[in-house]
């Protein structure tokens, strides 16, 4: 198991790893465990919307919304 000590939605490092929230992702060798800074980020975490494939509609529209960026040129 990997273990992740800096909090995905803050960045920042967690050190009371005692009283700090977790969760574990995965199972088994490959399982990670990732603390955070409040139970209020952890909960952010989970509701955070993936993206499972090219095919999404979640994943289209960033694609559609960066396509004519002027930083990024077309890539349509």
């Amino acid at each position: 198991m990997m273990t992740f000590t800096r909090d995905p939605i803050t960045l920042n490092d967690v050190t009371n790893l005692e009283d700090a929230p977790f969760i574990i992702e995965g199972s088994g060798d490959s399982s990670i465990k990732i603390y955070f800074e409040s139970e209020a980020n952890k909960q952010e975490y989970l509701e955070t919307e993936v993206h499972g494939s090219l095919n999404s509609e979640g994943l289209k529209s960033i694609f559609d919304d960066i396509a004519d960026c002027p930083i990024t040129g077309s890539i349509n």
